[in-house]
């Protein structure tokens, strides 16, 4: 009767544990298939995300760029707002300052050769005698005092191109990035000229550029 019992409580616990392995088994599956199922979605989340940070940053560099730009377009602006204005307030400009340092010198040279006519006539005055005129001699002399102001004035440097009024610094360099080189190319542009021209038709008095240029000696 005991060795009946035995066998049924043996019979029992390898029935039990059989049923336990085989629902850890089950239990391991579903473990496994979770998992799974978990790096699944967690890729899913994560691409999208991944996607969503790389056009953010690809937007916030195009609108950098764009600010940039429409920074530079503006402060461009503000430059030839600000020459045009100082023009017109009576500011000189380079091609002023030029004309009025030229004519300082004309004014100087005329007044050495007003200061050696003048010292030049004394000596004469002194040599003079009642039974002649007075000499031509100091006239005769006149002539080196005057050779000063018979120099010509220095060459125009036309690759200077803020000399043509309208035309700021800042748009001087890009002109010189674009090809345009020389005040000549402004005042008679060729066909080839006259496109790069056409890229700065948006600057105050654009059409009368040409006009202005010609003025320049």
């Amino acid at each position: 009767m005991a060795k009946k019992a035995k066998a049924s409580v043996e019979k029992i616990v390898k029935k039990v544990n059989k049923e336990f392995e085989k629902t850890s088994s089950q239990i391991e599956g579903l473990v496994s298939d979770a998992m799974k199922q978990l790096d699944t979605l967690q890729h899913q989340v994560q691409d999208p995300i991944r996607k969503l940070l790389k056009e953010v940053d690809e937007l916030r560099e195009r609108e950098m760029k764009r600010f940039n730009d429409e920074f530079e377009r503006r402060l461009d602006e503000f430059h030839e707002l600000q020459t045009n204005i100082l023009e017109r307030l009576g500011v000189a400009s380079k091609e002023d300052i030029r004309k009025a340092e030229k004519e300082s010198k004309k004014d100087s040279n005329k007044a050495k050769t007003a200061k050696a006519s003048t010292s030049a006539q004394k000596p004469a005055a002194k040599k003079a005698t009642p039974k002649k005129a007075p000499a031509k001699k100091p006239a005769a002399k006149k002539a080196p005092a005057k050779a000063p102001a018979a120099k010509t004035p220095k060459p125009v440097d036309k690759s200077d191109l803020t000399l043509v009024k309208g035309v700021g610094p800042a748009t001087a360099k890009k002109m010189k990035e674009a090809g345009i080189t020389s005040i000549d190319q402004i005042a008679n542009p060729s066909t080839a000229d006259q496109e790069k021209l056409n890229a700065f038709s948006n600057i105050k008095g654009f059409d009368q550029i040409s006009a202005e240029a010609k003025k320049i000696n």
